[in-house]
């Protein structure tokens, strides 16, 4: 018995059911199953006027899952890829400046926990920051506070 094959819908509200998706990244996982005359524009289309595509939830859920391990460069710049508009960018980025110092200051207690010892050590722990996305700011401050914040 050959497989059923799957509409582009429903494809869609499968991936949409796991998680929430941008517009651009489920264009590309369903264009590989586009078939002639199917339209995954305007299927689109119609999932964002079913609320059940929305660039807003995407944004706020991709920032969720990721403002506890990386700084705001990489969540800015992974958006950027999914496609968000800078609009709706500006916002997201006023809202992870409020508390990147003291998420900087957790991903370094998490993967050092201890100052360091001399200044080869502090660049190290300062480039696993900058590698993780956090501003040279929200480095610097979480940095001078290490000491401070286990007395």
């Amino acid at each position: 018995m050959p497989p059923l094959k799957i509409s582009l819908k429903a494809r869609a509200l499968r991936y949409l059911s796991a998680r929430e998706h941008s517009r651009l990244e489920l264009t590309r996982k369903l264009s590989r199953y586009a078939q002639e005359g199917d339209d995954v524009e305007a299927l689109l289309d119609a999932l964002e006027a079913a609320k059940l595509l929305s660039q807003t939830r995407f944004s706020e859920s991709l920032v969720h899952r990721r403002a506890a391990r990386f700084g705001n460069n990489r969540i800015l710049s992974e958006l950027q890829s999914h496609g968000i508009d800078r609009d709706a960018m500006t916002g997201i980025k006023a809202d992870l400046a409020q508390d990147e110092i003291a998420r900087a200051r957790e991903v370094w207690r998490k993967k050092f926990g201890h100052p360091p010892i001399d200044a080869a050590e502090r660049a190290k722990q300062m480039r696993f920051l900058q590698q993780r996305g956090f501003s040279h700011n929200a480095i610097q401050a979480a940095m001078r506070n290490i000491g401070n914040a286990d007395e």
